[in-house]
């Protein structure tokens, strides 16, 4: 929300100019009206426009010999201006669609465009059969890399929460050849105690799926057993989180890789940044109003301290954003509505990003714990995805 893009003149908010002056005319004219009334549209013409329809493009005039030899306003005795007024006149013009024309009038802050990342929103059942694509992926030519990669960085860099004082250090941390578990350590907890630490690696390409879980799981409580499962991965399946709690002493930790390890061999492995981050589930509370409409309100998350093993509640300082699909499919998390929080003035913090004024009365529409009233889901379903300020999420899905 704190990046600036240009904003572009789109197809629809003025007609098809057969001159590129014509057009700059046409922009001069919009821009002027939109100084005078930023709310109306250029009269005579649709508002709102359609992105599908595409941009207003700068055009060129494209010259040939034969479009000069069979210019028919072309004589004898004429100027060199004459000659090239003429030239234009009847030459074929040619869009450059990598030059849209900019509205210096407007900012684009987070649309009309969205960038979607590896998507975790997928449900499926524990008892289908997966695609090999899905698994865990030993036999992949580059997994044994990405492994080694992953553990070097791991034993190294530990696992934290959101405190810097809160973080996991491996006393030692070895790979280890299960079907399952890629490495075996120890660490010390804040009572001194030695405790095993088992370690699954989700795909370099993919969500980690309850069934992972499962299975390492099963084999981490199996033999000597260990105390703690970390499950390493880039993106969750939104049931992991209710298939970690099913193991009693053994606790199944999620932990989030920084997509900055995909880089590999060019990441500085000092130990030193944020790779691998434990974000705990948001306390959530859903509520009917008198007309029967669902309430949404966020109290804050279930931080995981991974020194001492204890879950506290933490604040709503912690989220960043928080979004709701009030109408959840079970495939894509679609944005329905978008609330941001967090401490420290983060509406002061936009406007100084934007460099630009932002109408305090719309952000306190937003700047919310709780949603607006909205219809129950045809689905049945509906999700919440809550975001830290480190770019952390968790996805939880309610039946409502």
């Amino acid at each position: 929300m704190a990046a600036r893009f240009p904003y572009y003149y789109l197809a629809d908010s003025c007609p098809q100019m057969t001159a590129d002056e014509d057009i700059k005319n046409y922009l001069r004219q919009s821009a002027s009206s939109a100084d005078k009334n930023p709310s109306s549209s250029a009269e005579g013409f649709p508002s709102p426009p359609d992105i599908r329809k595409g941009f207003v493009y700068k055009r060129v005039p494209h010259v040939t010999l034969k479009s000069i030899a069979n210019n028919p306003d072309i004589k004898e005795g004429m100027t060199r201006a004459e000659i090239d007024a003429a030239i234009r006149r009847h030459a074929e013009t040619e869009t450059l669609f990598d030059q849209p024309y900019e509205d210096n009038n407007r900012i684009r802050v987070s649309g009309p465009f969205a960038v979607e990342s590896l998507s975790p929103d997928r449900i499926v059942s524990t008892d289908e059969e997966r695609p090999a694509s899905e698994l865990v992926g030993q036999k992949h030519p580059g997994r044994a890399d990405f492994a080694t990669m992953i553990l070097d960085n791991l034993r190294k860099a530990g696992v934290q929460n959101t405190f810097k004082n809160e973080r996991l250090k491996f006393d030692r941390l070895e790979s280890h050849a299960g079907a399952w578990i890629h490495a075996t350590g120890e660490y010390t907890n804040g009572d001194g105690k030695t405790r095993r630490v088992a370690v699954t690696i989700g795909p370099e390409y993919g969500t980690v799926t309850p069934q992972q879980v499962k299975e390492a799981a099963k084999e981490a409580v199996s033999g000597i057993g260990f105390d703690l499962l970390i499950v390493c991965g880039f993106a969750f399946d939104p049931h992991v989180s209710e298939e970690a709690k099913r193991y009693g002493k053994l606790t199944v930790l999620p932990a989030r890789m920084n997509p900055d390890l995909l880089i590999g061999d060019s990441l500085k492995n000092t130990g030193a940044g944020n790779l691998f981050m434990i974000f705990g589930e948001p306390d959530i509370a859903i509520t009917r109003d008198a007309d029967g409409k669902l309430v949404v309100e966020v109290k804050g998350v279930d931080v995981y301290d991974p020194t001492t093993g204890q879950i506290r509640s933490s604040s709503t300082d912690d989220i960043a954003c928080w979004f709701i699909d009030t109408d959840y499919n079970g495939e894509c998390f679609f944005v329905r509505h978008a609330y941001f929080l967090g401490a420290d003035d983060p509406y002061g913090k936009l406007n100084r990003a934007l460099r630009a004024e932002i109408d305090e009365a719309q952000w306190a529409t937003l700047y919310s714990t709780k949603s607006y009233p909205f219809e129950p889901p045809k689905s049945g379903k509906i999700a919440v995805k809550v975001i830290n300020h480190y770019g952390d999420e968790v996805l939880k899905v309610y039946n409502a």
